[in-house]
């Protein structure tokens, strides 16, 4: 775990931990179940909800990458925004279904990062998503440099070896 990143307060026993690693060291995988909340009149999952997912399953894998956006942000003065975000609906998901949001890095510069996000429910792809992260300032809101510890954490192959699936 990234220390600089990390919480420093006192953390509880560790318990067998629901991340495993993934075949692909840069595919996270975090399970969504949909509620009846998360559904319109016709049943399906209404759409604004994915972009919910999609951000479930990106703070999960900065999680599992041992980054805590909130020591991020009092430690660095810095937070992540997306910039923008292309989501493509290819089937529509209903209540009870077991889905998967998916997080894949793409590639990084020095203020932004870029994903691949895929929604799934088994082998069926039903929604995929580029997203573009920025890094900001968290008092003036303008783009800064992502603090070095991240940026290197994002580019070694091996340290994505610490990002994996939840299922």
């Amino acid at each position: 775990m990234n220390d600089e990143l990390s919480s420093s307060r006192k953390r509880p026993a560790k318990r067998s931990s629901p991340i495993t690693h993934h075949s692909s060291p840069i595919t996270f995988k975090w399970p969504i179940r949909v509620y009846y909340e998360d559904t319109d009149l016709g049943g399906v999952v209404y759409y604004a909800n994915y972009l919910k997912f999609l951000e479930r399953a990106r703070t999960e894998w900065l999680r599992a990458l041992g980054v805590e956006q909130t020591v991020l942000a009092a430690e660095h003065r810095a937070i992540f925004v997306v910039r923008s975000i292309t989501l493509e609906y290819l089937k529509p998901a209903a209540f009870n279904d077991e889905l998967v949001a998916t997080v894949e890095l793409e590639d990084t510069g020095d203020v932004q990062v870029f994903l691949v996000q895929r929604i799934t429910r088994g082998t069926e792809e039903l929604a995929t998503a580029r997203v573009r992260i920025a890094c900001v300032n968290t008092a003036t809101f303008r783009p800064v440099r992502i603090p070095g510890s991240l940026s290197s954490l994002l580019l070694r192959p091996a340290a994505n070896d610490k990002i994996g699936n939840r299922t």
